[in-house]
């Protein structure tokens, strides 16, 4: 990537200077037809400037010296622009000067285009080969990388190199003339040679994906109405991230979310503690980790909801000088020509001390939902997330599988209602979160007992 320095003396006004590239590519295999295989590159500077309560924003997809200082000053004559015909008295957070370095590339030898669709296509072999009554079958391989350079005026620069690669697989079957379908996520944060070495290492795991799919498959639709409920990882990591996350990201909260009445208020059960991790979990890299965000804020986790209290919003430099406090690193832009907004990073509930086999067993009359496919959530943490892989719980054990259902409610509600939360906590590293830009996000957690409403057939 460029050295940035050289360009610092053309900085007038404050000033953030980023040059990035994305790469991603996606090989997609259809019941074993090739229907997906490209790359894409995408790369280049921007540079935005605050002047006088105003931002001034510029990028080029052209990374030589006479562009980034054109871009520079074309920001400059934005904010220059801008300031003179708004009265504004905002402000920003400047914080300490922080620099960092961090390359999650592999060291190995990398592999080519052709060996990733042979890998692909020993998944989909497998899959025909155990598996004689699946009727649809998609295997697939997605991998995003975000390389960036980011030099302040404050002094702060970053390098960064970040990867994540998986692997998709979505098995269907027909019962009744019905068809049912169930899929998995692999892999992460990571380049492929850093996570996959033969497709026989997932088998296991796509039997396991098979039985659920049958179980799902014979079972039957959920009996609708507000039920007391085990959420797995999956759904309480997603039920974190859009239902309360959103809704405590500042710029939001200025927008009018609901949390911002709340702050300092009970908001859930007093065993919620909820945080936005900036990129380790006890010692252990989250999937996706943050060390400086593209504002140079050095990155911190952002305590939300302690002990059932609502404590922290998430903000970038503006919003927190609105609100008279510190920025923590949350401000991410996806692409060199995106200006960084206030996003999550890791967000989870943090693990309790119960044991996912005693919150079964506490159970009479219920169910335990595992997997999610879509969903949305507004500023009010209103929610319906769909449920994809589920069972019911009957006198504490697991029964019958379910076909798709949902599950809605107010999510600060559903927190109120959790009485056990498990030891364990398990990331998700698939996320992507479509706030007027795409971001990859961590989410996670430990699963959850608690009461929420369940759709019918």
């Amino acid at each position: 990537m460029i050295q940035l320095s050289k360009f610092s003396k053309h900085f007038t006004n404050y000033t953030e200077l980023r040059v990035q590239e994305n790469q991603s590519m996606n090989i997609t295999f259809l019941n074993g037809n090739l229907v997906g295989n490209e790359k894409k590159y995408t790369s280049g500077v921007s540079s935005r400037v605050f002047l006088n309560g105003s931002w001034g924003f510029a990028s080029n997809p052209e990374m030589n010296d006479v562009n980034i200082i054109d871009t520079i000053k074309f920001a400059n004559e934005n904010a220059e622009f801008l300031s003179g015909r708004q009265s504004k008295n905002n402000k920003i957070y400047e914080g300490a000067a922080f620099s960092h370095s961090h390359n999650l590339g592999t060291k190995k030898n990398r592999i080519s285009q052709k060996e990733l669709m042979d890998f692909v296509k020993g998944i989909d072999a497998y899959i025909v080969k155990k598996f004689a009554d699946v009727t649809s079958r998609t295997v697939g391989l997605n991998f995003l990388g975000m390389e960036k350079t980011l030099l302040t005026s404050v002094g702060s620069n970053r390098y960064s190199l970040w990867p994540r690669t998986m692997i998709f697989v979505k098995l269907g079957v027909e019962e009744n003339g019905e068809p049912i379908n169930a899929y998995e996520i692999f892999g992460g944060r990571g380049h492929f040679e850093d996570l996959f070495t033969n497709p026989s290492d997932l088998f296991e795991d796509i039997d396991k994906l098979y039985e659920h799919l049958k179980n799902k498959s014979k079972g039957v639709y959920a009996s609708a109405g507000e039920k007391e409920v085990i959420l797995d990882a999956d759904l309480a990591g997603i039920l974190a991230h859009e239902a309360i996350g959103h809704t405590t990201e500042a710029d939001i909260v200025l927008g009018g979310s609901i949390a911002a009445n709340y702050v300092n208020k009970e908001v859930s059960s007093h065993l919620i503690t909820l945080t936005d991790y900036a990129h380790s979990y006890k010692g252990n890299l989250c999937p996706t980790p943050i060390f400086v965000d593209d504002e140079g804020t050095k990155a911190e986790d952002v305590v939300i909801i302690k002990d059932g209290v609502l404590k922290e919003f998430m903000h970038n430099k503006e919003t927190a000088a609105t609100f008279k406090t510190i920025a923590k690193g949350n401000a991410r832009a996806y692409q060199y020509f995106d200006e960084p907004l206030v996003r999550m990073r890791n967000t989870a509930i943090e693990p309790g001390k119960s044991k996912l086999r005693d919150m079964i067993a506490s159970i009479e009359d219920g169910y335990y939902f595992m997997k999610t496919g879509n969903g949305q959530a507004d500023s009010t943490s209103e929610f319906m997330f769909a449920v994809t892989i589920g069972y019911e719980i009957k006198n504490g054990k697991l029964a019958r599988g379910i076909r798709d259902t949902t599950i809605a409610g107010l999510a600060f509600d559903v927190l109120k209602s959790v009485t056990m939360v498990s030891d364990d906590m398990v990331w998700g590293s698939w996320g992507m979160c479509g706030k007027k830009q795409m971001i990859p996000v961590g989410m996670g957690g430990p699963a959850i007992k608690c009461r929420i409403n369940v759709g019918g057939k």
